[in-house]
C-alpha cells in the first residue's frame, strides 16, 4: 500500500531549498523511514542534536548526537543558539542553529526527526519551514507497536499512549501528513517532498 499524502502545501519550484521538519507519535517509525531514506539517498543532510543524555554504546559525539554538560546546554539555550529544544525522560534534546542555516545557504535540503514540541518551536522561528506529520495506519496499529516490546511497566506504556493521542491531535498544524503504511513508500514520498528526486 502507498503512503497517503494528506492537505499537501504545493511548493513553488523557485523557494529553493527548505527545511524539512519530520514528526508524529512515539512509536510510528519516524527513524525507521529517515535510515531508509539515508541509506538510498545519503545526500540527504539529517541535523544532528545536541543532549545532555550520556552517550549509549556504539554512538559517537558527533555523528549520533553532540554530547553536551548540562551548563553547555544552558549556554545554547540562553545565546538563541538552538532552532529548537525540549526535556525528554529528564535529558534535554536540541538543533543547533547555525549548521541547519549553513546548509541550507549553502543549496541543500535539510531535514530534522523532532517531536511535537520541537516541530511547534520550529515553524515559530522558520515560518517557511516543512512541517510533515508521520501517522499511523490505525490507532490499533500504534498501540501495538508501542505495547509490542514488552519490555517497559505497563505505567509507562500508559502514559505513552496518553501523550500519542496527544501528539495525534496535533496533526492539523502540519503541511502534509503521511500514513506510515510501507517504510520504502514514506520514504519515496518524503523525498518527493524534499525534492530530492
Amino acid at each position: 500500500m502507498a503512503a497517503t499524502p494528506r492537505g499537501t502545501t504545493p511548493v513553488s519550484p523557485d523557494v529553493g531549498p527548505r527545511l524539512t521538519v519530520l514528526s508524529g507519535p512515539s512509536g510510528v517509525g519516524k527513524s525507521t523511514v529517515v535510515a531508509h531514506m539515508r541509506k538510498e539517498h545519503p545526500e540527504v543532510w539529517l541535523s544532528v542534536s545536541a543532549t545532555t543524555r550520556r552517550p549509549r554504546p556504539g554512538e559517537k559525539h558527533g555523528v549520533h548526537y553532540f554530547f553536551v554538560s548540562d551548563e553547555e546546554m544552558d549556554k545554547l539555550i540562553a545565546n538563541g543558539e538552538l532552532l529548537e529544544w525540549a526535556e525528554f525522560a529528564g535529558n534535554r534534546y536540541g538543533t543547533p542553529r547555525d549548521a541547519v542555516l549553513a546548509r541550507l545557504e549553502s543549496g541543500e535540503s535539510v531535514l530534522l526527526e523532532i517531536d511535537l514540541q520541537g516541530a511547534r518551536q520550529v515553524r515559530e522561528s522558520m515560518s517557511d519551514a516543512q512541517l510533515v506529520f508521520l501517522a499511523p495506519p490505525s490507532w490499533e496499529e500504534l498501540v501495538r507497536r508501542l505495547t509490542g516490546r514488552g519490555t517497559e511497566p505497563p505505567e509507562v506504556i500508559e502514559r505513552r499512549l496518553g501523550a500519542a493521542k496527544i501528539e495525534l491531535a496535533a496533526e492539523p498544524e502540519f503541511d502534509t501528513t503521511l500514513v506510515n503504511t510501507s517504510v520504502e513508500d514514506v520514504a519515496r514520498e518524503l523525498l518527493a517532498l524534499m525534492e530530492v528526486v
